[in-house]
């Protein structure tokens, strides 16, 4: 007999799922009616639903910081990310940033996209630990129409693709148990009595479910290749393991305790609007004072605590804001 306990039959567990699709077809509103789905906007999307939210992330340290307030807090059934691609405008303008950069391809051979897939890869691993705590993930992404050429067949032709660079869509298509591509279904209809000329409708809203020549999809569940664009042909197979409820959950994210919204005032009150507002939020967030930064600045060398943070050089300012999982823990540990 062996050492490891051997098991069989399904196992209930949080969907990691993608929807991509072309520009108005719906993503956003799919996304909110997942079971107590709690959004991190990247791209302001939501500001025109009734739905709870995070605040927008300025910077791609405070998106992963916003994942992982969801893992410790467990305040939803669904986190929803919306959208991926501009997501991973923040991880590219991190990367280089960080590496003193003016794009991507600056690194030269490729090497800029190799380490976007790499960084980007932190983020699918964290929602991975999201699922794992028995939350389902939600990622909206916009599509792009690209020419396709296969290796062993003549002749090329378009398909939509997720408008993610070349190194990153793969890994997302890796992580996702279930990837819906939305679109309108086109009908050609003939539009005269003699059959001779034909006229194209595409008003109905569809989700492709499988993989085809022309998108991509799949899905691990047995959905049919084609179903309505409607979270109700999807709601079976979506579990709701973190049964929070909806009113908690808005509760949560929407409303804060006495004591912090005096520590958030304090911290509020000291901040100075002129700093800039990718590492405030930060700050903010994080509930580090200018006092407290400054004198960490200070001890590194970099400037005087007597220079406001609001003076700093802007190059610097990026590399406060790139470093600032590493900065946040210093200063945590180092009392000054």
């Amino acid at each position: 007999m062996g050492k490891y306990e051997i098991t069989s039959g399904k196992i209930e567990k949080a969907q990691k799922v993608v929807i991509m699709g072309v520009e108005g077809i719906g993503k956003t509103s799919l996304a909110a009616q997942f079971p107590y789905a709690l959004f991190i906007d990247t791209e302001g999307s939501t500001e025109h639903y009734d739905v709870p939210r995070m605040p927008r992330p300025t910077s791609w340290e405070m998106l992963l910081d916003e994942i992982r307030d969801v893992i410790c807090s467990k305040n939803c059934a669904t986190l929803v990310v919306d959208t991926a691609d501009w997501a991973e405008h923040l991880c590219a303008e991190h990367i280089c940033t960080k590496n003193k950069c003016d794009g991507i391809e600056a690194f030269g051979y490729g090497k800029g996209y190799t380490y976007l897939a790499e960084e980007f890869g932190k983020m699918l691993n964290l929602l991975s630990d999201v699922v794992n705590v028995g939350i389902n993930v939600v990622l909206c992404c916009h599509t792009a129409i690209k020419r396709f050429e296969q290796p062993n067949e003549f002749g090329s032709y378009d398909r939509y693709e997720m408008k993610l660079e070349k190194k990153t869509a793969p890994l997302v298509k890796e992580w996702a148990d279930l990837m819906l591509f939305c679109n309108y279904k086109t009908v050609v209809i003939a539009s005269d009595s003699k059959m001779e000329k034909n006229k194209a409708q595409g008003n109905k809203r569809v989700m492709y479910t499988t993989h085809h020549p022309c998108w991509d999809a799949k899905n691990r569940v047995g959905l049919p290749d084609e179903i309505p664009l409607s979270y109700d042909s999807i709601a079976h197979v979506i579990p709701c393991i973190n049964n929070c409820n909806q009113t908690d959950t808005i509760t949560k994210v929407c409303e804060i305790s006495k004591d912090d919204v005096a520590q958030s005032v304090e911290v509020m009150g000291i901040l100075d609007s002129a700093i800039p507002k990718n590492l405030r939020d930060l700050m903010e967030t994080s509930g580090v004072d200018e006092q407290t930064l400054c004198e960490y600045v200070e001890s590194k060398g970099a400037f005087p605590k007597d220079v406001r943070v609001s003076n700093y050089p802007a190059d610097f300012v990026s590399f406060l804001v790139s470093n600032w999982g590493d900065i946040r823990q210093e200063i945590v540990k180092v009392p000054f």
